[in-house]
């Protein structure tokens, strides 16, 4: 048993302690996935925490036939979309100084302080909701297709289409704009 099980094992026989090592495992891979689909850092620490919930609330539904992961994403990724689709929610742009918001040494941070990190961050925030999500849980969570199929619940190739989808709007944005991703304009 590794020590994910072993943790949740614990909490499920009333060890809440142990449901502390899983937050701090997941909570900034979490959150800067929450935040690139919010946009706002209040909204996307309020959506984590309420997922963080969630998953405790409803840990004994847990089937270890899958990643605990992809689970615990489709927990909170099915909180944020349940939010906009009941209109409780609108992203609004805002500019976030990240260093402040998420732990400054976590890759994606150091990732995202040069410029065509920033580029990019923009290019993939022009994208509709469903298909940025898709953008960022295969390229920044490096989940699988067969993961995110099964955190957003739906087919496959929809998973397929829609990353073709996403990265051709993003080639005819930079064919359009220009900027550092030349390659993209050239099909890569």
């Amino acid at each position: 048993m590794d020590e994910e099980q072993l943790w949740i094992q614990q909490v499920l026989t009333g060890d809440k302690e142990a449901y502390t090592h899983i937050i701090n495992k997941y909570k900034n891979q979490l959150y800067a996935t929450v935040l690139r689909m919010t946009r706002n850092p209040q909204d996307a620490q309020d959506f984590v925490q309420d997922a963080f919930i969630k998953v405790y609330r409803n840990l004994d539904k847990y089937k270890a036939d899958g990643p605990f992961a992809s689970w615990l994403y489709r927990v909170a990724i099915n909180h944020c979309m349940d939010a906009f689709r009941k209109k409780q929610y609108s992203t609004v742009q805002v500019e976030v100084d990240e260093e402040k918001v998420v732990n400054p040494n976590h890759p994606e941070i150091i990732f995202l302080k040069n410029e065509k990190s920033r580029q990019l961050e923009r290019l993939v925030a022009t994208l509709p909701d469903d298909e940025r999500l898709i953008i960022l849980l295969r390229y920044v969570n490096e989940m699988n297709y067969e993961e995110i199929s099964e955190i957003m619940n739906v087919p496959l190739s929809t998973v397929r289409n829609k990353l073709h989808r996403a990265k051709k709007k993003m080639r005819e944005t930079v064919k359009r704009e220009g900027g550092y991703f030349h390659e993209l304009s050239n099909g890569g």
